[in-house]
Parts: structure tokens; C-alpha cells; sequence
């Protein structure tokens, strides 16, 4: 039987209010991009399969947090059970790429004892008239952090699909890799729906790592 999805991985996408996290979230799951869009009250759910290679299929289940503020003890609990996470400003708004420090340090700090791996999202760059943050910048903050950087646009749907699969890659590189395991009691990372098959006897013998079956 065919595989339906060999990993879930969870992923945050996190930013100042307005800088467009559910509007590129609703182009990256549902292919469409919505003129007006309320704010987010505290977090919205989201699902998606993605094919990285032929025959695998990982899927994402992606969490809209809320900007604002009085939202903030809201979005936290749902740091820790994150693998990945989009990190996102708004290439018009020199302000939410100031602000990126303080996501990634919140994020950070709420995630112990576990990891997440960040992509840095310069969002709305169809709007290269109004721009206030430069490509070089951003690419040098993204570098600092040890992250990628990508620009993207929802109203354009310019480098959404990127965003979203760069992001599972790498995490996928790093679970095949052991440098991130699944743990009991995490839902950052869960094995995968594979009915009535085993993959390979690596699979089955490496490690402590989940039998596909």
C-alpha cells in the first residue's frame, strides 16, 4: 500500500501582527490569498501534505500564532511543541524586522530542551517600492542566526511553496540525520502512516528509531 506521509512535523510561524503570517499561510494550504483578513485570535490551525522527493510525503501541521501582545502567554505553550518555524516581517515595516530579535529570543526561550529550526521570511516583497528592509540586511541577520532567508509575497504567490519546503528539507535532512529524534511526550515530530509496510531493515534496526509498520 501507498505511503500517506513518512514524518508530521509541526511547524510556528511567528512575527509581529500585520506582517501577513496568515495570509501566507493561506496560500501556502489552501491556494488562495484573501483581500482582507482578520487578525488572528490567539492560534489557528492549519494542515498540508508536501512531497519532498518522490514517493515522500511529509505533513505539516502549521500553527498561525496572534502578534498582539495580550496574545503572547497564548502562543508561548506552543513553542515547545514545534520542530520548525517561519520566522517572519514585512519588508515595508523596518519595525517587525527590528522585532525579529525579540520572536527568536521568546521562541528560544520556551522551547528547552528542544530545538527549532527557523527559516527568516522577509513577507510582502511584491511591495518593492515601499521596501525599508534591503536584501543584504536581511541575508546578513539571516546568516548571524545560523537560518536561510527568503522573500516571499502571498499576493503573488512568489516563493510560497519555497518557503514552506525548504523549511520541511531541512528538517527531514536532520532527522535522517539523528540530530533530531523522536521523543515520547513531543509532538514536534511524529513518525509516519505507512500501513502495512516497512520501509527498509534500516528502518527497523537503526537505533532506537520507530519501526514503519
Amino acid at each position: 500500500m501507498e505511503t500517506i506521509w513518512l514524518y508530521q512535523f509541526r511547524l510556528i510561524v511567528i512575527g509581529d501582527s500585520t506582517v501577513g503570517k496568515s495570509c501566507l499561510i493561506r496560500r501556502f494550504t489552501e491556494g488562495r490569498f484573501a483581500q482582507v483578513s482578520d487578525p488572528t485570535v490567539g492560534v489557528d490551525f492549519f494542515s498540508r501534505l508536501v512531497e519532498i522527493e518522490p514517493g515522500k510525503r511529509i505533513k505539516l501541521q502549521i500553527w498561525d500564532t496572534a502578534g498582539q501582545e495580550r496574545f503572547r502567554s497564548i502562543t508561548r505553550a506552543y513553542y515547545r511543541n514545534s520542530v520548525g518555524g517561519l520566522l517572519l516581517f514585512d519588508i515595508t515595516n523596518r519595525r517587525s524586522f527590528t522585532n525579529v530579535h525579540n520572536w527568536l529570543e521568546e521562541a528560544q526561550s520556551h522551547v528547552q530542551p528542544h530545538n527549532i529550526v527557523f527559516l527568516l521570511v522577509g513577507h510582502k516583497c511584491d511591495l518593492e517600492a515601499q521596501r525599508q528592509v534591503s536584501l543584504q540586511e536581511a541575508e546578513k541577520l539571516a546568516g548571524a542566526f545560523g537560518m536561510r532567508y527568503v522573500e516571499t509575497s502571498a499576493r503573488e504567490s512568489i516563493n510560497v511553496e519555497k518557503a514552506f519546503v525548504d523549511l520541511t528539507r531541512d528538517i527531514f535532512a536532520l532527522v535522517l540525520s539523528g540530530d533530531i529524534k523522536i521523543q515520547d511526550g513531543w509532538e514536534g515530530v511524529k513518525s509516519g502512516l505507512v500501513p502495512n509496510t516497512v520501509h527498509s531493515s534500516e528502518e527497523v534496526t537503526k537505533g532506537n528509531r520507530q519501526c514503519f509498520c
